[in-house]
C-alpha cells in the first residue's frame, strides 16, 4: 500500500495526513497497521526515528472512534468523566509530549480528546482534564499510578493499551509499574507494544499481556540508520576539546551535544551562549517548564543548539538534526545508539561525532565495536578542514542577553525568566536571590542610618558585650572574695 488512503483511514485522518504533507506510509507503518486496525495485539520493532509514533496513533483514534460511533448507536454515553478508553504509556514528559503533538490533531479530526499525565507538574490540570472526560490518556508510569491510587481516573475501560519505547522504560527501572497498570486494564483489550529491543525484561511484558502477537521488525534495532555517517575525532587535551566542541557548535543547522552530568551540560549551555552561540539546556534537574520552553525553543529553530544528558536522549523527537556531538562518549553502546538516533531520522541523513581524549581511547574503542561502528579515529584541531567540512556554513553571532536577564536553575522554569530560554541563561532563582539580599542590606542601612550607621550600631554592640562582660567579672571576683 503506497498511501494512508490505502488503508481505510476516517476521511478526517487521512486529510489531517495530506495537509500535513505526509502521504506514504514508512515501512513499520506500512506493515503494522492492518493488523493493528483489525484490533490484533501487535509488537513492533523498530528502531528510533523509524515512525512508531505514527503507527500506533492511527489505529488508536480509528479504533476508538468506530467505537464511539457504536456507543451513540446503541444510545450510551460516548465518553464517561475519568474513565479514559485507551492508554499510551511512555517512559519521559518529553516523550508524552511528542506523542500528544502527533495524535491529538488526529484525535480531535474525530471528536477525540487526549491529555497526559506525567510528573514534574502539579496534579491539578491532569485531574481537572479527567473529570471532564477523556479519551485517550498518554502517561508515565509514575504519575500515572499516582492517580491511580488517589482514585482519580480508573482503566476498567480501556480498549487499547500501548506501551511506546518499552526496553527505555525497562531502563530506567519502570517495569513494575508497568505491570500493576497493566493488570489493572482489561485483559480483553488490545495491546500494542513497541520497542527497539526485547532485553531487560520487555520480553516478560509480551509474554504476560500481549495475546498472539504479530510481530512487525522493519529494520536491526541495534544496528545505525544507513544514512548516518560517523566520526571519532581523537583531541590532544581538555583545553583543545573545548575549542572543538565551540566550533562544532556553531553551524546554522539543529544539532545536540551530550554530555555526561547535568552540570556539564547547564556550564556548556550557558559558555556557548556567552560565546555568541545560542544553546539550551536538558536534563533532569530542570523544571518542567524549563524543559518544556528549552525543548520548544529548540524545536521550532529559536535556538540552534541543545545541550542534554542521557536521560533526555529518548525525549528529543526532533527532525532535521544535522549533527549530534558526544562531547562525552556514553557509558554503553546503547546510550550510543539512542543519543545518536536524534539525526538522521525519517529516512534523511546525519553527522555523529565522538570526541576522544588519548585517556579515552580503549573505552571508545570497545564502545564503538559493539554497536557496529566502523568509523576510525582521526586526529582534530580547532580550525582544521575536518571540523569546517561538519561545521559548515557558521551562523552569525549572536549577543548573549544582558546579565540581569541571565538565569537558569533547576526552578527557573516555575519562577519564569521572560521570553528568554533557560541553558545559555543564568538563573532566575539565583537572581531573585541576589535581589532579596540587596533588599536586606538596603533595609539594615536604613534602620542604622545608612552604611556608617551600621557600622556604628556594630560597634556600639561590641561595646555594651565588652561592658556587660567586665560588669560579670567583677561580680565574680566580689563572689570568690
Amino acid at each position: 500500500m503506497t498511501s494512508f488512503a490505502d488503508f481505510g483511514l476516517p476521511t478526517p485522518v487521512v486529510q489531517h495526513l495530506t495537509d500535513a504533507g505526509i502521504t506514504s506510509p514508512f515501512p513499520i507503518q506500512a506493515a503494522s497497521l492492518p493488523d493493528t486496525l483489525a484490533g490484533a495485539d501487535v509488537l513492533g520493532r523498530g528502531r528510533t526515528g523509524s515512525g512508531k509514533t505514527l503507527a500506533f496513533s492511527l489505529p488508536v483514534v480509528t479504533r476508538l472512534a468506530h467505537r464511539a460511533a457504536a456507543e451513540r448507536a446503541a444510545g450510551r454515553p460516548r465518553r464517561v468523566v475519568n474513565r479514559p478508553t485507551a492508554l499510551v504509556l511512555c517512559p519521559t514528559r518529553e516523550l508524552a509530549n511528542q506523542i500528544d503533538a502527533t495524535m491529538k490533531p488526529l484525535a480531535e479530526a474525530l471528536g477525540l480528546r487526549t491529555t497526559t499525565i506525567f510528573g514534574g507538574v502539579a496534579q491539578s490540570r491532569q485531574v481537572t482534564a479527567l473529570g471532564q472526560g477523556v479519551d485517550v490518556v498518554i502517561a508515565c508510569p509514575g504519575r500515572l499510578e499516582d492517580l491511580l491510587n488517589q482514585k482519580a481516573l480508573t482503566l476498567d475501560d480501556v480498549a487499547i493499551t500501548v506501551l511506546d519505547e518499552a526496553d527505555h522504560m525497562a531502563d530506567l527501572g519502570f517495569l513494575p509499574g508497568v505491570k500493576r497498570i497493566m493488570d489493572r486494564t482489561p485483559r480483553s483489550g488490545q495491546r500494542l507494544l513497541f520497542s527497539a529491543t526485547l532485553d531487560n525484561g520487555v520480553d516478560v511484558l509480551v509474554k504476560r499481556y500481549l495475546k498472539n502477537p504479530v510481530t512487525h521488525s522493519v529494520d536491526e534495532a541495534a544496528a545505525p540508520p544507513p544514512k548516518m555517517t560517523h566520526h571519532i575525532l581523537a583531541v590532544a587535551d581538555k583545553e583543545s576539546k573545548k575549542q572543538v566542541v565551540h566550533q562544532l557548535a556553531g553551524g546554522t543547522g539543529r544539532r545536540v551535544l551530550f554530555t555526561r552530568t547535568k552540570h556539564q551540560a547547564k556550564k556548556l549551555a550557558r559558555q556557548l551562549t556567552a560565546a555568541g552561540v545560542p544553546a539550551v539546556d536538558l536534563h533532569g534537574n530542570l523544571g518542567q517548564g524549563a524543559r518544556e520552553r528549552n525543548l520548544a525553543a529548540f524545536s521550532t529553530g529559536d535556538v540552534k543548539v541543545m545541550v542534554a544528558t542521557d536521560i533526555a536522549a529518548r525525549g528529543i523527537h526532533v527532525d532535521e538534526i544535522e549533527l549530534v556531538v558526544h562531547v562525552d562518549p556514553p557509558a554503553e553502546h546503547k546510550a550510543y545508539l539512542h543519543r545518536s538516533g536524534r539525526t538522521a531520522r525519517a529516512g534523511s541523513g546525519g553527522d555523529v561525532v565522538t570526541l576522544m581524549l588519548p585517556e579515552e581511547r580503549g573505552d571508545v574503542r570497545d564502545l564503538t565495536r559493539k554497536a557496529r561502528i566502523t568509523a576510525r579515529p582521526q586526529p582534530a584541531e580547532p580550525g582544521d578542514a575536518t571540523l569546517t567540512a561538519l561545521v559548515g556554513e557558521v551562523a552569525p553571532y549572536v549577543a548573549p542577553p544582558a546579565p540581569q536577564q541571565q538565569g537558569s536553575s533547576p526552578k527557573s522554569g516555575q519562577r519564569g525568566a521572560g521570553s528568554q530560554p533557560t541553558g545559555g541563561a543564568g538563573s532566575a532563582r539565583s537572581g531573585g536571590g541576589r535581589r532579596r539580599r540587596r533588599g536586606r542590606g538596603g533595609q539594615g542601612a536604613s534602620q542604622g542610618g545608612g552604611q556608617g550607621g551600621g557600622a556604628s550600631q556594630r560597634q556600639g554592640g561590641q561595646q555594651n558585650r565588652r561592658q556587660r562582660g567586665a560588669q560579670g567579672a567583677e561580680r565574680q571576683g566580689q563572689r570568690r572574695r
